[in-house]
């Protein structure tokens, strides 16, 4: 089953992607919150569909899609987590996973709008794998970690290199700012993806292919990070887990190449679908 949530920024419907086609659930009732993920929801919406099929209403094409769930408690990323990227960036290979926090703030639908930031000069993107937690998490082993996953998402884990590398402190301030986390089209659920070690991802500018990665290459895979992550803090329904990206990144080129107002981004991985931001000025809003 396939998560979507559709509509008005703030004022998104519920829906499920059905064979490529967007269906309205609303009448199910609630969000994709993580009550719905704590309450069995996955369950009770596909006996929903299962009930009304036939007779759900299709989303109108070209109707704007949000982020597939509400905004999470938490958005955790893996960083270095692909070791061509931690080669291109001149990183030594983490001995353990990195982890650092993306804002809740920076999470916008698959094809909105990415905005460079206020005195940024070097926006880039990343394309990543995501987990999404489907049960409260907390000390969870390695060998029961995939039982706490509901699925998975598509993320663009835009970064500012300068906030994030040059400014002292933690990376999450390169990493936070408001539309640095499209999210979608939809939540594939964990059941539709044979195998999460073999996951292709890529990622174009401009129509440029900059990255073309795999899952394979992880070098902490998807058991190993939920587990390692509920380590540290506990992990609550519908929160995120963004895996970390290939080699391709703007930074490892020399010189480096960094988004501009006017490019366009394009990426997309096997059973997660495609997400395309136009690149726009800082506005104040």
């Amino acid at each position: 089953m396939k998560l979507i949530r559709y509509g008005e920024s703030g004022q998104e419907k519920i829906g499920v992607n059905i064979d490529g086609t967007n269906y309205d659930v609303s009448a199910f009732g609630g969000d994709y919150n993580e009550e719905f993920f704590a309450d069995n929801g996955l369950e009770r919406l596909e006996e929903f569909v299962k009930a009304n099929d036939g007779k759900l209403i299709e989303v109108p094409n070209g109707t704007r899609l949000g982020a597939p769930f509400t905004r999470p408690s938490k958005i955790v990323c893996i960083g270095l987590n692909y070791k061509d990227h931690a080669a291109e960036t001149g990183a030594q290979i983490p001995a353990e996973p990195i982890i650092f926090m993306k804002s809740t703030t920076a999470l916008i639908g698959p094809n909105d709008e990415v905005m460079i930031p206020r005195n940024s000069v070097k926006t880039d993107w990343e394309v990543e794998f995501c987990i999404v937690i489907g049960k409260k998490a907390s000390y969870v082993e390695e060998s029961d970690a995939l039982d706490y996953v509901a699925g998975y998402v598509l993320h663009n884990d835009v970064s500012e290199r300068e906030f994030q590398i040059e400014r002292g402190g933690t990376w999450d301030k390169g990493k936070g700012c408001d539309t640095f986390a499209p999210m979608g089209p939809y939540m594939t659920t964990a059941d539709e993806i044979p195998d999460i070690n073999n996951v292709k991802l890529w990622l174009k500018v401009n129509g440029k292919e900059y990255q073309n990665g795999n899952t394979s290459n992880l070098i902490f895979n998807v058991p190993f990070v939920v587990s390692y992550v509920s380590q540290f803090m506990t992990l609550l329904p519908g929160d995120v887990i963004s895996t970390g990206t290939p080699a391709g990144v703007g930074l490892g080129f020399n010189p480096p190449i960094y988004l501009q107002a006017g490019d366009v981004i394009e990426l997309g991985a096997d059973y997660l679908g495609e997400q395309r931001q136009e690149v726009v000025a800082f506005k104040k809003g």
